[in-house]
């Protein structure tokens, strides 16, 4: 899909924002506060269903009482409204004219989206990173998107419980059967996807680099088998503590991924250029498995991110997502890219 127009209304800064985008490169420009990112947020909302910044009432313009995205391609339409006064509560969306209150696998479309965070990607919180391999999967795999969201609930549901004054281990059973289940669905697919990328990143960041050095990924917890089984025995045997905390302290949403460089912590010993070489070489992965799993290219939104590369990382950057459509965001100009249309806001 090459999306032709965007429109916006009532998303964060913006009233009405309607412009026609470039079927290569759409460069949006501004000062910060102008609303760049919230046209990159758009974006994903009308993709892949939800926004990588805030709920749908956060995304409302200031005393507005609905928004709307639209975007056009060729021969395809699609609507996201939300008007909080409905009873419905949620968003609503309308694809060729069926509607449908969640964006169904079927009409997601591949996105990869780079931001000044995932620069930081190494040096971020575990939760950063948790993040980067679960936006990957669950675009790839629509099973392990719904494991994740049942994952959280059961979670959700078993920290309210421990915060109870009088709570007993066998009040958990129903929650810990319901975490263990998706919590192992969950950690044997990011095992996997770690494999997966482990193939080949190493040769991906050393063409970026023009080096020779090893570069790996691996997952704080490596289960081979009964992987379901394991993580509800730690959980019947983290009750008295959790109940202590007032949260549940095992599981999936607590593991790290870590990264190596030439065997040791990349956070260690890695320089600023080679970490952002090593997240410039987890994109490039990213984009070359989701088109070689969708047969699909997806479209490339970078924000403001550009300006963070060298030179050479730069070259590197429009040389793999060249014959891709891009919408990427800068506050100058200076990122322009060969064949670009330019927008600014200011």
């Amino acid at each position: 899909m090459i999306i032709s127009s965007l429109q916006l209304q009532n998303i964060r800064t913006h009233e009405v924002f309607t412009h026609e985008l470039s079927p290569y490169v759409t460069l949006i420009t501004g000062s910060n506060g102008s609303g760049k990112t919230s046209i990159i947020e758009a974006m994903m909302i009308a993709l892949q269903g939800t926004s990588f910044k805030g709920t749908d009432t956060e995304i409302l313009r200031h005393e507005s009482e609905w928004w709307r995205i639209d975007i056009r391609s060729d021969d395809h339409e699609r609507t996201i409204k939300f008007d909080p006064s409905k009873s419905s509560g949620k968003k609503q969306f309308s694809i060729d004219s069926k509607i449908s209150y969640r964006l169904a696998s079927a009409y997601k479309y591949p996105v990869v989206l780079f931001e000044p965070d995932d620069l930081r990607l190494l040096h971020g919180s575990p939760s950063r990173r948790r993040q980067f391999i679960d936006r990957f999967l669950s675009q790839l795999d629509s099973e392990y998107a719904q494991a994740l969201r049942k994952y959280e609930r059961a979670l959700k549901q078993r920290n309210a419980l421990l915060k109870r004054q009088f709570v007993t281990i066998d009040d958990m059973f129903v929650w810990d059967i319901a975490i263990g289940e998706y919590g192992a669905e969950i950690i044997d697919k990011r095992v996997q996807c770690i494999e997966a990328l482990n193939g080949d990143i190493a040769d991906t960041y050393n063409t970026i680099a023009q080096s020779n050095d090893t570069v790996s990924i691996h997952y704080s917890h490596t289960s081979i088998d009964h992987t379901k089984q394991k993580l509800i025995n730690e959980l019947h045997g983290r009750f008295e503590r959790d109940k202590l905390l007032g949260f549940t302290s095992v599981g999936p949403h607590r593991h790290d991924v870590e990264f190596r460089f030439n065997g040791k912590s990349a956070l260690s010993v890695a320089s600023r250029g080679e970490v952002r070489s090593i997240v410039l070489a987890l994109k490039f992965l990213e984009v070359d498995i989701i088109e070689r799993l969708t047969n699909q290219r997806p479209i490339i939104l970078l924000d403001d991110v550009f300006g963070e590369l060298d030179g050479q990382r730069q070259t590197h950057l429009a040389t793999k997502f060249k014959n891709k459509q891009i919408i990427m965001t800068s506050a100058s100009s200076t990122a322009l890219l060969e064949g670009a249309m330019v927008i600014a806001l200011d």
